[in-house]
């Protein structure tokens, strides 16, 4: 609109996307006045804001729970992490622009003064809380990156804790056992021990015999006693019960390896968001977190209390202008204040006159359909009675006819 005393600038692609994100009209926004247009893309750039806010927490928030568990200090970035938690990280940016949108939209101007009632409180309560609850659920991750380094450092400490546990356990469940294959092999080990040192004995004495002269009887004989010693030693070994004792003590002792080699891996898996969260609490201490979360709860708060606390100006005529139009234009018309339900508090009366005129053309038609109806059946009887009265017999042989036909 062209006019001589007031000239609007042209609004940019960007001035136009945040009064979309604050769900501002258009055409309503490019026919009122510059302080419209700055004020609702304000709030434009609030909602977008906090919705990039939400992508980012979102995004590293994903990361954390996919990313590859290992140390708290010694965990490089994974790719493929990465662009799990990206596209997620925008999923949840969008979803919470969507909702934060909505809030504001559905958010009226109250009674258009700044001030803010009570009663304008009790009616944006339900967006209130809504908007607290995004706010903590942005400032978490937020927090726990903001603290990395520390959290990183308290958290490798949890895992070494957390690995010298496990081994202590894994040492207790397996000890016992190969105590127990220990105690069976005693008597075993005690009599192989007895007969290994008889051997070497005899083969000691078999070498100093053979070096003093040459094999003789004396040294064939220690020979001998040297074999059958051998040979005992070799049953012990060969021996089923033996083999089988030591078998499944090997089996064990391997059991314990591989649960000890898990350590680490067991460890690393105390890696996840709620600890990194229950960290961050810690090492921020309550007074630091809670205000880092209100500072998020402002920026999401802003919005809805900046929205109550706004003067009506002319976007809002114009778009009570265009309401009343629509509203005409369809037939509707909305009689303010026009009575009190039970509780005394006054209601709107909303009459359909579009609505009521078809009601209305639809009865009408169905009464005129009805009494033409009528008619026709008075002037059926009628030609039917004058179809008696010329020939009773006839009548009365066709009715016959058709009772046998039925």
């Amino acid at each position: 609109m062209t006019r001589d005393y007031y000239q609007l600038p042209k609004s940019s692609s960007v001035m136009r996307f945040l009064w979309k994100c604050a769900g501002g009209d258009r055409y309503l926004l490019e026919r009122a006045t510059y302080s419209d247009q700055i004020k609702y893309m304000c709030l434009g750039g609030i909602v977008f804001a906090t919705g990039a806010l939400a992508g980012i927490a979102g995004g590293y928030a994903f990361y954390t729970i996919f990313e590859p568990r290992g140390s708290a200090i010694e965990n490089p970035i994974d790719t493929q992490t990465v662009f799990t938690a990206i596209f997620f990280g925008i999923i949840w940016g969008l979803m919470i622009l969507n909702i934060d949108r909505f809030i504001v939209t559905s958010t009226g101007k109250g009674d258009g003064t700044e001030a803010i009632t009570m009663g304008e409180l009790k009616s944006a309560l339900p967006r209130i809380l809504m908007g607290m609850i995004i706010a903590m659920t942005i400032s978490k991750p937020v927090e726990i990156r903001m603290f990395k380094t520390e959290i990183d450092i308290k958290l490798r400490e949890k895992q070494i804790e957390q690995q010298t546990i496990y081994i202590d356990k894994v040492n207790a469940n397996f000890n016992e056992e190969i105590k127990n294959k220990d105690k069976e092999l005693i008597k075993f080990d005690k009599d192989l021990g007895l007969k290994i040192g008889r051997h070497a004995e005899l083969e000691k004495q078999y070498i100093e015999e053979a070096r003093i002269i040459t094999v003789g009887p004396r040294a064939l004989a220690v020979k001998e006693q040297m074999d059958a010693v051998g040979k005992e030693i070799s049953d012990i070994k060969n021996n089923p019960e033996y083999s089988r004792i030591k078998k499944e003590k090997k089996i064990i002792e391997d059991r314990r390896e591989k649960a000890l080699a898990d350590t680490e891996k067991v460890a690393n898996g105390l890696d996840g968001l709620l600890e990194r969260i229950k960290i961050a609490h810690e090492v921020a201490g309550f007074w630091i977190s809670l205000f880092i979360t209100l500072l998020f709860m402002a920026i999401e708060l802003t919005p809805i209390f900046f929205k109550l606390m706004l003067t009506k100006t002319t976007y809002d005529y114009l778009a009570e202008n265009r309401d009343e139009l629509i509203k005409a234009e369809y037939g509707i018309e909305v009689k303010y204040d026009y009575y009190k339900d039970k509780q005394g508090v006054e209601k709107h009366l909303t009459v359909n006159h579009e609505a009521e005129r078809l009601i209305f053309e639809k009865i009408e038609v169905t009464k005129i359909q009805k009494e033409l109806t009528e008619y026709a059946v008075q002037k059926y009887k009628e030609r039917e009675m004058k179809k008696i009265d010329e020939n009773l017999d006839e009548y009365i042989k066709t009715i016959n006819t058709d009772e046998q036909s039925s």
